[in-house]
């Protein structure tokens, strides 16, 4: 293993590293080491090992993970249709920083589903910087699912980085609970007319956690679409972040984007910061952005309460009931059943709200 060279990180005085925690963060402390990674389904379409490059390098975790990526190719070929998801899941030791990079190449009418989950080997801290490069072929169908469970010390700090072509479908979906600083920058950028793309994402921070999205609708290619909905809780000292940009280039008339963040902050001690953003350089489109951040709603409560539901469950059904909406919209059942219930044990190891 060998030491992380000392790096020149980022700022929080940047606009795009606002409200983070990268001030409080010692990349010196942690030993280069691979994470361990098992692949289960279309083990026919997966190839280790070899190195690639992606989309960009958005920042110096990006190009840490270029300097030492550990690489898994999902390639699918063109008119291909792969029967069932590919399962990736990455293991960390404490003490070691990261840096898996996957590289999702789907061709023409094809399609392919990919989970990828981030775990722990044990507690402690550690540093995990993963990136998704993913190129969707004209016509092609990726529905990709990241889960972000990794141990309460651990730093994550993650890019997704997406390219649709014409008439492409690509359907983002996020679910993190893990983490002492989980950060996921996400561009998904629309290049060919026709283009679709769906996200949704689901956090829920407790104790001294942080989660962090930043999210780019890239729009550059008429007749597109993107329609994105996060929705997150925290409760205890807990924070979030969500900053999300929808840009329309000069060029991109007749498309149509939406973009929703819902929050609620469970306890006293507890925040979150919702900042959605417009970039529209031309007419004859359809755009919308909505953010909210506050407590359960006291109707809701109080329906329950008058029904004989004890306060304490009435809370938790109406947490339960908040992220069903994106839990729904999960590309695997038994996968959702699963996440359902981490949330469900959550609510109950940090008490409920306060």
């Amino acid at each position: 293993m060998a030491q992380l060279r000392e790096l020149a990180l980022p700022s929080a005085d940047e606009e795009i590293w606002r409200y983070s925690r990268i001030d409080a963060l010692d990349p010196t402390a942690f030993e280069v080491e691979s994470a361990q990674t098992e692949v289960s389904g279309g083990e026919n379409y997966v190839t280790r090992g070899a190195s690639a490059a992606v989309l960009a390098e958005p920042d110096v975790f990006a190009e840490l993970n270029t300097e030492h990526q550990s690489t898994l190719v999902v390639e699918v070929p063109r008119g291909a249709t792969v029967d069932e998801p590919i399962v990736i899941t990455h293991t960390s030791r404490p003490g070691t920083a990261s840096f898996p990079r996957t590289v999702l190449r789907v061709g023409e009418n094809a399609e392919v589903t990919v989970i990828e989950r981030f775990a722990s080997a044990s507690a402690g801290p550690a540093l995990v910087a993963p990136v998704l490069s993913a190129e969707v072929a004209p016509a092609g169908r990726l529905t990709y699912l990241a889960v972000n469970d990794v141990d309460l010390e651990a730093w994550q700090i993650g890019h997704q980085l997406v390219v649709g072509d014409r008439d492409s479908s690509v359907r983002l979906s996020t679910v993190t609970l893990g983490g002492y600083y989980t950060r996921v920058r996400t561009e998904v950028r629309s290049s060919g007319q026709g283009a679709s793309t769906k996200q949704v994402a689901l956090y829920f921070a407790g104790g001294d956690q942080m989660h962090d999205f930043r999210v780019i609708q890239d729009h550059d290619a008429p007749h597109t679409s993107s329609d994105l909905l996060f929705k997150g809780a925290v409760q205890d000292r807990a924070r979030s972040v969500y900053t999300g940009l929808i840009t329309i280039r000069e060029h991109a008339r007749g498309s149509a984007a939406y973009q929703t963040n819902r929050n609620l902050t469970l306890s006293d001690g507890a925040w979150a910061e919702s900042v959605p953003n417009l970039d529209i350089r031309t007419n004859d489109v359809k755009c919308s952005h909505a953010s909210t951040v506050g407590p359960i709603d006291d109707d809701q409560r109080f329906y329950l309460e008058s029904r004989g539901v004890p306060p304490e469950t009435a809370e938790r059904l109406v947490v339960l009931g908040f992220f069903e909406e994106v839990l729904d919209q999960l590309p695997s059942g038994q996968l959702a059943d699963e996440l359902r219930a981490a949330v469900a044990d959550k609510l109950n190891l940090q008490g409920g709200a306060s």
